[in-house]
């Protein structure tokens, strides 16, 4: 027989696959890589253009692979070929508005690994007796950012060293532009790409049965006269699956227009049927009386709604500043023009009120059904940027008395993705309100995308800040505080005073900071009157022992030849240049009389109250402490291998005592210096 008559018997043989009813090439070479099959390469990239059908072969690949879901499919009935052998599921996570890291992350923590650096994970896997299978969606979706190219970097830190491992079987839907550096990064025979927009990989017939299933009465279509005669419904499939060449996208916006507002269109006439996802747009709109523009222009905050989707409250104000002109007609009047091209997204509360999804709770979000779609609008506006910098401005403008705290939570937390792309970022990082408030992993994976050398000093500050707030999972008051501690210690104390005027529940206020490698304790204590220069009264003071030679030192217990003492103001900025022998420690008495007392490990310490021994704040570090002291007035002196900071504690506060409470203990050890974006949680 001919490959031609070949396919017709199995198509005649065989029932289709009930959800996507057709791909029998893609899904016989995809059960073949997961019995690995001999000759079957141990990686698969699937890919193509958007809207080519990935995510849905892929979700009913994963249905065959299902323990549970295959009792409920017809496996007799199917092509045995793509059928893979009931086996254990394979893993699915999902990098959809995750960064790499915390991607990286969700895999070992679902195989159980004991790696605490990023480059472990992989070594573990390697190390693993039994080969495991990885399938990883939507990886186009990657990021909670879209200009912070997460996507490329997912490919690049993690998906090529997991097809790089040998134990390691991978199924990737990844996009076109990153298919062949993933898969080139192996030998010969490791990997397969396939391309659903590729002649080898096209499924025609599943477009034609797509198409009649959807204009079916018995599967939820209106009964029309091209819905209720067979052979009219089948003329009028064959004609949309034609034109859509090999989208099964364009056959679903075009079924969708149709069913939708049926009036005004003629079955006989092909030209009213769409060959991309363009024309879906532009023919719906005609049809409806519209310009395409409007239509566009309407959608077009949706093309460039970052997280899980915009606030519909926001919708109407974001056309208008696209548009240059007042669209709330156009959206009051057009929401049957732009029904077929959005789908709402409920949002609940959260318990915590801090996550996006908790500060928008019970409200409805917009979003395009398809990723495609935005593509498609994006592509069609004359200027990207503008448009971007209109919706940032727009938001910014927003903002209740440029108040963060009373921001809508969309604005807050995805404003800086707007300007990322917008080219205005750099702008935004001049408002400490903002670093606080802003989702931490939304704002750090938009400030790691700009150029270092476009970043003024409080954007370097909140990056080297960042990973510490991530990885702690800080609430808002305590994110505040690090950064209020960030700031004094690279000199911009006008931002950290800023803090103190924003309304945050801080548990402390940075008295000094100073930059000082090699200090191994801290001590506080008062020199007496006749010790203390210029003072009519004992100074507080606190003492560092030092490495010898390090300059305003002076040796400890008065010998040369070991470490050394070096003298501080503890409540100013300032040194001290006196004799160490003559700073007193407080007494015993003194520290029990004291309010506050501390307890610390290697890079976590707490802040108690002795009365009620309830925790007051807690401080962490991602740098292990080398000393710490608490004076009886309640300045906490804090060094590690960077320097020295001193903090007052301030009056315990419920708020900030509760905040201190929910940060949770960072795991003792070295940090992990190549972790880049992301919540990277205990790892650290």
């Amino acid at each position: 027989m001919s490959a031609s008559d070949e396919g017709n018997a199995i198509r005649a043989a065989y029932e289709p696959h009930p959800f996507i009813g057709g791909r029998t090439a893609a899904l016989r070479a995809l059960a073949a890589w997961r019995m690995r099959w001999p000759g079957a390469p141990r990686v698969i990239v699937l890919t193509g253009s958007q809207g080519s059908g990935c995510s849905r072969l892929l979700r009913g690949f994963l249905m065959l692979c299902d323990p549970e879901f295959r009792k409920q499919l017809p496996l007799d009935d199917l092509d045995p070929a793509t059928v893979p052998p009931d086996l254990p599921p394979p893993t699915v996570p999902s990098p959809a508005l995750l960064t790499a890291a915390q991607f990286q992350w969700l895999i070992a923590d679902h195989f159980g690994l004991r790696a605490t650096r990023a480059v472990d994970i992989f070594t573990e896997l390697a190390a693993l007796e039994e080969p495991v299978t990885i399938v990883v969606p939507d990886v186009d979706r990657a990021g909670p950012v879209r200009g912070a190219n997460e996507p490329a970097r997912l490919v690049q830190d993690v998906l090529k060293p997991l097809a790089a491992t040998e134990t390691v079987q991978l199924l990737a839907d990844v996009p076109r532009e990153l298919a062949a550096e993933l898969a080139g990064s192996l030998q010969p025979g490791q990997a397969q790409i396939i391309d659903l927009d590729e002649p080898e990989w096209a499924d025609p017939e599943g477009l034609l049965l797509h198409a009649t299933t959807a204009l079916d009465p018995d599967f939820g279509a209106p009964e029309l006269p091209y819905t209720t005669d067979p052979a009219a419904r089948r003329a009028l499939a064959e004609a949309m699956a034609r034109r859509a060449g090999t989208s099964p996208l364009t056959v679903q916006l075009a079924v969708q227009s149709l069913l939708m507002q049926p009036e005004g269109f003629d079955p006989a006439d092909e030209s009213q049927l769409p060959a991309d996802v363009g024309e879906a747009l532009d023919l719906h709109a005609r049809r409806l009386g519209a310009e395409p523009e409007t239509l566009r222009l309407i959608l077009a905050p949706l093309a460039f709604a970052e997280g899980k989707g915009l606030p519909v409250e926001l919708l109407s104000m974001l056309s208008s500043a696209v548009a240059g002109r007042d669209m709330s007609q156009d959206i009051a009047d057009g929401m049957l023009l732009a029904a077929p091209f959005i789908e709402p997204v409920e949002v609940a509360a959260d318990a915590d009120g801090d996550s996006e999804d908790a500060s928008a709770g019970g409200r409805t979000l917009l979003r395009l059904m398809h990723p495609g779609i935005a593509e498609e609008i994006r592509a069609g506006l004359p200027d990207v940027r503008e448009a971007q910098t209109e919706i940032a401005m727009a938001l910014l403008e927003a903002v209740p008395e440029q108040n963060w705290a009373k921001a809508d939570p969309y604005i807050r937390d995805h404003l800086a993705a707007h300007t990322l792309e917008a080219g205005l970022l750099p702008r935004l990082l001049t408002d400490p309100g903002l670093f606080a408030h802003a989702d931490p992993v939304t704002l750090r994976s938009a400030v790691e995308a700009v150029p270092l050398e476009k970043l003024d000093a409080p954007g370097h500050t909140y990056l080297r800040t960042a990973p510490l707030i991530t990885r702690s999972q800080a609430p808002v008051d305590m994110r505040a505080a690090m950064l209020e501690s960030a700031f004094v210690e690279d000199g911009l104390a006008p931002y950290a005073e800023a803090l103190h005027s924003l309304g945050f529940a801080l548990p402390w206020r940075t008295l000094w900071s100073v930059p000082l490698a090699g200090v191994g304790a801290v001590t506080t204590g008062s020199l007496p009157a006749e010790g203390a220069e210029e003072s009519s009264g004992p100074r507080q003071v606190a003492a560092f022992l030092v490495p010898e030679g390090t300059p305003g030192s002076r040796p400890a217990g008065g010998e040369e030849g070991g470490p050394a003492v070096l003298l501080h103001d503890l409540l100013r900025p300032e040194y001290v240049d006196a004799d160490p022998a003559q700073v007193l420690r407080p007494s015993p008495e003194a520290l029990e009389a004291a309010p506050l007392g501390f307890s610390r490990g290697a890079d976590y310490l707490r802040v108690w109250a002795r009365q009620s021994q309830e925790v007051v704040t807690a401080l962490i570090s991602d740098t292990p402490f080398t000393g710490a002291d608490l004076s009886p007035d309640g300045v906490l002196v804090v060094a590690t291998e960077r320097g020295v900071t001193a903090r007052q504690i301030l009056a315990p506060d419920p708020a900030a005592a509760s905040a201190a409470a929910d940060v949770p203990a960072q795991r003792a050890g070295s940090p992990d210096s190549d972790a880049s974006t992301g919540l990277e949680g205990d790892h650290s």
